[in-house]
């Protein structure tokens, strides 16, 4: 076994102190993150700490926008719970979402008449994905956004606590358990 020489030595121990640590990004969680909101400011999500926060990747133009009805009916009927239900709008798959703030917020409020926050839109997928994609990318690296409406629940404690596919819909009985099931952790 051969012996490093001293400029790799060096050169490990800086990439060690100024690299995060897989370990450290895992135990991170989603209080960290904020996004643009899409009609200014910000979506912090550390302002809904002790909050199930279901974050959705969403497009206007896409085949399943009509869960954003979904979406509503979920806020409506848990946000007076703690539910916090946020969009994320992304341009990332079959360039569904090619219009800007108007005509995202055409399509949510005005066909859908969504009342949850709505993020600027975001790149949801490879290294150019907000940092919270690619927090989930760390933390369940089989469960990334393959498509529009994929499902991340964030649980009270701000971990990961669920992943639901774009096929499932928001008001189906695997993602109201595990709401509900959020709603009630202390």
């Amino acid at each position: 076994m051969s012996s490093l020489t001293r400029r790799q030595s060096l050169a490990l121990i800086g990439s060690l102190a100024f690299a995060p640590s897989l370990a450290s990004a895992a135990e991170a969680n989603a209080y960290g993150f904020s996004f643009p909101a899409l009609q200014g400011g910000q979506i912090k999500l550390a302002d809904y700490k002790g909050k199930p926060i279901l974050v959705i990747n969403t497009a206007s133009q896409c085949g399943f926008s009509g869960q954003l009805a979904g979406m509503e009916q979920l806020y409506l009927r848990y946000g007076p719970r703690g539910l916090v239900v946020i969009a994320v709008p992304s341009n990332d798959f079959g360039g569904q979402e090619p219009g800007g703030p108007e005509e995202i917020m055409a399509t949510a409020q005005g066909e859908y008449h969504a009342t949850f926050p709505i993020a600027a839109k975001q790149m949801v997928k490879g290294a150019d994905a907000h940092p919270f994609y690619r927090w989930t990318a760390q933390l369940k690296p089989s469960d990334t956004p393959r498509w529009n409406f994929h499902k991340y629940l964030i649980g009270r404690d701000g971990n990961l606590a669920a992943v639901f596919p774009t096929s499932t819909e928001p008001t189906d009985s695997r993602v109201i358990s595990a709401i509900v099931t959020e709603l009630g952790a202390s």
